[in-house]
């Protein structure tokens, strides 16, 4: 997205344990049907899900999608499509007109595009300008090539984004990987790849950017995994190097957020500094390790993150009592460490199982969440009222997690893929009538 503030007023949801599906959501304003003491509609407000138009997916009814960019399709260069499509962000680029930047988690093949960072490597980034009122994509080119598992990522507040690959390999290979690339939104052609080794390198997922700082929040994919924070020496330049840290609980040492935690209560906040960020070893936990052993807190696969309302909201897919899923929200405060709290735990995989992206309506700041567990998956919403509730699935089942969420600026179509067999949806509808 392009709008740093796109979840405004998300930082003032409560998150209460509830039954089911374990959560609850405080209304933000009177006039909603929970403050109002009445039952919030089925479905968000949408209703049940029924074949859309085209028949690739259910949605609810007067719901529409175009489906785009497959994989092997020729971009607009002649070069097909690769595939595995997952993280991604909308950006402004005119009148009815965004520019997609779109993830490919692909890993050891031939670059797709040149110059590449590793020619060897299969993963990166394209981008698709898309026309909003012909609802209809415009071009699509090759715009980052030759890194490796590129799964999310997030918008900076200068309109780039910053794609990262999930993976790591040691020094004793040609091409060191488990780095963060950025790549301009307005890009027209393969950027040249510079890993921004300041960042860290580890098992990456995604990052979300604080507009008022700068500063960088950055999830890990790993059974053991770190939240940590890059403080850039120049905000308008991450190239320009900066200083890793990783999250601690104060006063709690080596906390671990992963089982036995409660929903609420605020946890104070320490970062710990990561001496080598860039470590020459084959151990892909090198970074972790390092904070691990000043006291830094763990957590289980950090995937999704999302900036909004002066907080980063950090989803950890298999966290939690059940192992079904976790949403943490870290928020800075003052001169000191920061809070984290937990905002959500599922305690039950047929609400929501295995969450991994996240982003938010910008229209009413209601909840989008891509599923990627064991069974059938769905993009599933979370209304300002608590429901979780299912928005799309594809017609017939699937077994490939749903990544990507994003909205167009202005909150009238929402972008997702479908991982494999790799293609991407902008769908349109009556969102006035429900809560996304």
């Amino acid at each position: 997205m392009t709008r740093d503030d796109a979840a405004s007023g998300i930082g003032r949801r409560t998150f209460l344990r509830g039954t089911g599906a374990a959560i609850a959501l405080s209304a933000l304003m009177t006039g909603t049907a929970a403050a109002q003491g009445r039952p919030a509609p089925a479905g968000g407000g949408y209703g049940p899900l029924v074949p859309a138009p085209g028949g690739e997916l259910l949605l609810p009814e007067g719901f529409t999608y175009v489906a785009f960019g497959r994989t092997g399709e020729p971009m607009s260069d002649g070069t097909p499509t690769p595939g595995s499509h997952d993280g991604m962000a909308a950006f402004a680029a005119g009148p009815n007109l965004v520019r997609l930047v779109r993830n490919h988690e692909r890993g050891a093949a031939p670059a797709f595009a040149s110059p590449s960072y590793d020619p060897q490597a299969g993963g990166g980034t394209t981008t698709i300008a898309f026309d909003t009122a012909a609802m209809a994509p415009v071009s699509t080119l090759p715009s980052l090539a030759g890194t490796i598992r590129n799964c999310a990522g997030g918008p900076t507040p200068k309109g780039s984004w910053l794609s990262c690959e999930e993976t790591f390999t040691g020094l004793d290979v040609p091409v060191p990987h488990g780095y963060v690339f950025e790549v301009p939104a307005t890009a027209d052609a393969p950027v040249q790849p510079v890993p921004l080794k300041a960042m860290g390198r580890f098992v990456h997922e995604a990052v979300a950017v604080d507009p008022a700082t700068g500063i960088v929040y950055e999830t890990e994919d790993a059974g053991l995994s770190g939240l940590y924070r890059f403080v850039p020496n120049n905000r308008d330049d991450l190239a320009a190097g900066g200083t890793l840290e990783m999250l601690a609980i104060k006063d709690r040492p080596q906390y671990d957020t992963r089982t036995g935690q409660r929903v609420g209560p605020n946890l104070p906040v320490t970062w710990v500094p990561i001496a080598d960020p860039d470590p020459d070893s084959s151990d892909s936990s090198a970074v972790y390790n390092q904070g691990h052993a000043l006291g830094g807190a763990t957590f289980a696969r950090l995937e999704g993150a999302w900036w909004g309302d002066g907080a980063a909201y950090i989803v950890s897919t298999s966290g939690g009592d059940l192992g079904a899923g976790q949403v943490w929200e870290y928020r800075p405060r003052g001169n000191s460490g920061g809070q984290l709290r937990l905002v959500y735990e599922s305690t039950d995989r047929d609400v929501l199982e295995s969450p991994d992206n996240i982003t938010v309506s910008p229209r009413t700041n209601g909840l989008v969440l891509c599923e990627d567990g064991g069974g059938k998956d769905f993009v599933r919403g979370v209304s300002t009222d608590g429901e979780v509730f299912p928005f799309c699935e594809v017609n017939g089942g699937n077994s490939s997690e749903w990544a990507g969420a994003t909205f167009s600026p202005d909150g009238k179509v929402l972008f997702v893929n479908l991982q494999t067999p790799g293609v991407s949806y902008a769908i349109t509808g009556p969102w006035e009538r429900g809560a996304l």
